[in-house]
């Protein structure tokens, strides 16, 4: 599973190619084993036009203009700019595949992956970062790529770090390749490399729990390929990301956020109970919304700054959460819990599916895990078998184990696996989940 938070992390580049990696919010226990996954833009440089030189935030000056980046360095000849046949140089239909991976997306500068030197400056830069110690990359834009461009990267790229790895153990690498169908690139052609993120399932998933156009979260009984997703062994999975969370890419709207925590926080739990995919929990900064005709017209807003523009230190709150702008939903209890319910039941297979017809369900995992969700207006007063031992639980939900007791509702697993379980449907978290390791 991983964390999400793209802007905590921080990656500053000088002019010989050197990388420095800061992460704001500072692991103190080497036993926690925190992964660093960097998020390599490697399809394309700038912005085009300019004929002056700009200073990059390393203080090396480039010139967008005449697609010169002396740091590099890289010049006109290293971008595909012959290959792209549309007036503007930019992509002009997504109906076109070679149009998409050989002409600018949004005006950025594309580079000429087939050629072997600009693979070898890419795969120079990720062996760097694989010398530091990360655990492997997000491909941006990986859709605007030939597949075989990306392979042959891959396939220069070091192995990890043994100070950190075991020998022999390769980068995991998962793509960003948006695909919600009607388009000729779809994520089986990038399958074969490495995992590919799933758009559809934040979506779609977000849909349900709105119960919007008539959806029910019974219909997530076969949750999974059978909606239309890549299979669950390739799929990076999330309710939202950095650029769906602002109203951008697939889902508009729909897409819950923790702008809509109560929702949000049942939509991420029942991601992290459900078997599909591998899945990635977002953490995130606080911006001042200003919606107009459906549209957030602060969609642009950075992280939290001072005022000289730096910016903002997280600050890790009594409870915690985060403070000084930072929203951090990872360390939100419901779903930090959730995270630890992920691991726990992380070999087991779904089972023991339960659903009211309407929007109250409930599924295990295996002997591990077990959790009920409350969508519908009326509460849920239920014994459902679990598929657990018997015994008394802590609701990760509502509390945890603490000591000898739980902090939070305590659930009674009888000797058949059974339990009861009730609960509002006007409660702040209308679930609850219990597993194994909480078990008192």
């Amino acid at each position: 599973m991983f964390i999400f938070h793209r802007l905590m992390l921080g990656v500053t580049i000088d002019e010989n190619l050197n990388f420095n990696i800061h992460i704001n919010e500072t692991v103190k226990n080497p036993e926690q084993k925190v992964r660093v996954y960097a998020d390599a833009v490697i399809n394309h440089m700038c912005g085009a036009g300019g004929q002056g030189g700009t200073k990059s935030t390393c203080r090396s000056t480039y010139y967008p203009g005449k697609e010169d980046f002396p740091a590099v360095p890289f010049s006109s000849w290293d971008f595909n700019d012959s290959k792209c046949y549309t007036e503007s140089g930019n992509i002009e239909n997504y109906q076109d595949a070679t149009q998409v991976r050989n002409c600018r997306m949004v005006g950025l500068l594309d580079l000429a992956l087939e050629k072997d030197y600009i693979r070898g400056k890419v795969a120079e830069y990720m062996n760097k970062l694989i010398g530091y110690g990360v655990a492997g990359f997000r491909l941006d834009a990986a859709k605007y790529m030939w597949p075989g461009d990306i392979q042959a990267i891959i396939n220069r790229l070091n192995n990890l770090n043994t100070r950190w790895f075991s020998s022999g153990a390769r980068p995991f690498i998962f793509q960003e390749v948006i695909d919600h169908g009607g388009e000729p690139i779809t994520v089986n052609e990038y399958t074969g490399i490495g995992h590919v993120t799933e758009f559809k399932y934040g979506h779609k998933l977000s849909y349900v729990i709105r119960r919007w156009n008539g959806e029910k979260l019974s219909y997530l009984k076969n949750w999974g390929e059978s909606w239309g997703f890549m299979p669950s062994g390739k799929a990076i999975v999330f309710v939202d990301n950095h650029n769906t969370q602002r109203g951008h890419g697939p889902g508009g709207t729909s897409v819950l956020t923790f702008w809509d925590s109560r929702l949000y926080k049942i939509a991420v739990g029942f991601m992290l109970a459900h078997p599909y995919g591998f899945t990635r929990v977002m953490s995130s900064y606080y911006w001042p919304r200003n919606i107009q005709n459906g549209k957030d017209t602060n969609d642009w807003v950075g992280p939290p700054a001072e005022a000289n523009g730096s910016t903002k230190p997280v600050i890790i709150n009594a409870d915690s959460t985060c403070g000084n702008g930072w929203i951090c939903e990872h360390r939100w209890c419901q779903i930090r819990n959730m995270v630890k319910f992920r691991n726990v039941v992380d070999d087991q297979a779904f089972a023991n599916w339960w659903d009211n017809g309407s929007n109250q369900i409930a599924f295990g995992r295996g002997s591990k895990g077990f959790i009920v969700i409350n969508l519908d207006d009326w509460q849920i007063d239920e014994t459902l078998q679990t598929g657990l031992p018997a015994g008394t639980y802590c609701d990760v939900i509502s509390g945890q184990k603490e000591g000898s007791g739980c902090s939070g509702i305590r659930v009674t697993v009888v000797g058949d696996g059974k339990a009861r379980f009730q609960i509002s449907n006007s409660a702040e978290d209308p679930f609850i989940a219990i597993h194994v390791d909480n078990k008192l």
